[in-house]
């Protein structure tokens, strides 16, 4: 068993950083539905949802000089008023996404709404000839990413998911260098999200009028219709499972890395056990949970979402894969790779060389929307490809129903059903309030 040494690994980066610099375009006619754009040429822009994220895409994308902001919506009218003076007041503001859509001088849109109403905007968007950069998670239930998959191929349109851990250059080196065994066999790969959130959470509050320029039917959209809380929204709709879940919000991040490096698609079995055992908030998600995700290649990926707990889970890093020969522990600063050593009955001779590395990558998300707007000319496949985005998301809902079901659920990847709990099939999807289809 052969050391491995930094100097081989660096030479092996620096051939994977190459290799993986080229576009590929999609094939079945993808050019023939989308210009191929000159590199000056300007791109007309909307953007659905402005407030926390939509306010920092924004805020991103206006910093390139081929990027014309045309329109904003949002249901809530003073993210719209903040946006409109920041711009001098020179965009159209709009409180329904269709009529925004209905643009001809918008070339592609941002959405960073609420994670129920991303299938219906992007599928919409999609079908109106705008290319889509839409926030993670990519949708709220596993059927609806697949239908946005459906819709970005049919119309043949960009779609870039905003998991901009795709377009670090450090983690598409790791990503070669670990499906060339570096690590060896890896066996178990872990991530958390972790926040001390004991004892309040994110509060009790009664139920409410809606603040002065909310639309709060609108904002519900496709949802069950509910009183207006404080507590849901404009933020904390993080916590409630109607809206999201916190798998999904910090999971899908972590789930895409891991299995790019890994080189996996999918779970082929997942089990969960969690509660509200600490925290007293109005939430209705788990602050305490884990979840075991196993691949049937030989692999266990392990999620912790501790929010009655915050000290660090891992040595360092935001990622682990620990594997025969070393463990990384990675994120987009930097890395460290550990030796490991023979245990019992094995020789105790270090497996390989440790190894550590600075990046420095800049702004990721920058960098994300950089490629989108590069695509959106050229008509490749973006980073964060929509069915790359809906893979990951697939960890976040198949975690959350496990939980639900209380049992360990077999994924069939290819059909996208579970295959031993069939009562658990129905959460894959909900029944849409009227007047809302799903495309």
């Amino acid at each position: 068993m052969q050391p491995i040494t930094r100097r081989r690994f660096l030479k092996s980066s620096a051939r994977a950083a190459l290799g993986l610099s080229a576009g590929t375009v999609i094939s079945g006619g993808w050019g023939s539905a989308g210009r191929v754009r000159g590199a000056n040429e300007r791109i007309g822009v909307g953007f659905i949802g402005v407030g926390n994220r939509g306010g920092q895409l924004l805020s991103a994308a206006r910093r390139n000089e081929d990027v014309e902001v045309i329109a904003l919506c949002d249901v809530y009218q003073p993210y719209l008023d903040r946006w409109a003076n920041k711009l001098g007041g020179k965009v159209a503001q709009y409180r329904d996404f269709r009529y925004l859509l209905e643009r001809k001088d918008i070339d592609a849109v941002f959405i960073a709404t609420p994670d129920h109403w991303h299938a219906l905007q992007t599928i919409s968007a999609c079908e109106a000839g705008k290319d889509v950069y839409v926030e993670k998670p990519l949708s709220l239930t596993i059927v609806e990413g697949r239908r946005m998959v459906e819709a970005a191929r049919r119309n043949h349109r960009v779609v870039q998911v905003g998991t901009q851990r795709r377009s670090s250059r450090l983690y598409q080196q790791l990503a070669e260098m670990v499906q060339k065994g570096i690590l060896g066999k890896v066996t178990v790969a872990r991530c958390y999200r972790l926040s001390n959130m004991f004892p309040q959470g994110i509060g009790l509050a009664p139920d409410s009028d809606p603040p002065e320029g909310l639309d709060w039917d609108r904002w519900l959209g496709p949802r069950p219709k509910r009183p207006f809380n404080r507590n849901i929204a404009p933020y904390k709709f993080r916590w409630w499972r109607d809206y999201s879940s916190q798998i999904a919000n910090w999971g899908v991040h972590y789930f895409d890395v891991i299995r790019w490096l890994l080189g996996e698609e999918a779970p082929a079995s997942v089990s969960a056990h969690g509660g509200k055992f600490a925290v007293q908030d109005a939430r209705d998600i788990p602050d305490t949970m884990e979840v075991i995700f196993e691949f049937a290649s030989g692999c266990l990926l392990i999620f912790g979402q501790y929010e009655a707990s915050g000290n660090p889970a891992l040595r360092s890093g935001e990622i682990e894969l620990r594997g025969t020969l070393g463990t990384l522990y990675a994120s987009s600063k930097g890395f460290e790779i550990v030796p490991e050593r023979g245990g019992q009955f094995q020789d105790p001779k270090p497996r390989m060389e440790p190894m550590k590395g600075k990046a420095n990558e800049g702004d990721l998300t920058a960098q994300h929307i950089r490629n989108f707007l590069d695509c959106v000319k050229s008509r490749q496949m973006p980073n964060a490809d929509v069915e790359v985005g809906h893979r990951s998301t697939t960890f976040a809902h198949l975690g959350n129903i496990a939980l639900e079901t209380q049992s360990r659920i077999q994924w069939d990847a290819k059909r996208e059903r579970i295959t031993n709990h069939p009562a658990a099939n129905k959460l894959l999807h909900y029944e849409y309030r009227p007047p809302w289809k799903l495309g």
